[in-house]
């Protein structure tokens, strides 16, 4: 178990890093199948990326208060 809790924190470290980035990709998978859309993949991620690093480090400076 030590093992795998090893390779969890080294990989990812936070639970709300491993959830927002697993949505982000069904999110982007399902916006490749449409074509309207298929563009704006790349700006979907960056933006959803961002918005979960940010809510993981409030998350972080407000645990320290």
């Amino acid at each position: 178990m030590k093992i795998i809790k090893a390779v969890y924190d080294f990989l990812v470290g936070d639970m709300i890093i491993l959830v927002g980035m697993a949505l982000a990709l069904l999110l982007l998978t399902l916006l490749q199948t449409i074509e309207a859309l298929h563009s704006y993949t790349g700006a979907v991620l960056v933006v959803i990326t961002l918005l979960v690093l940010g809510i993981t480090l409030r998350r972080e400076l407000v645990g320290r208060k």
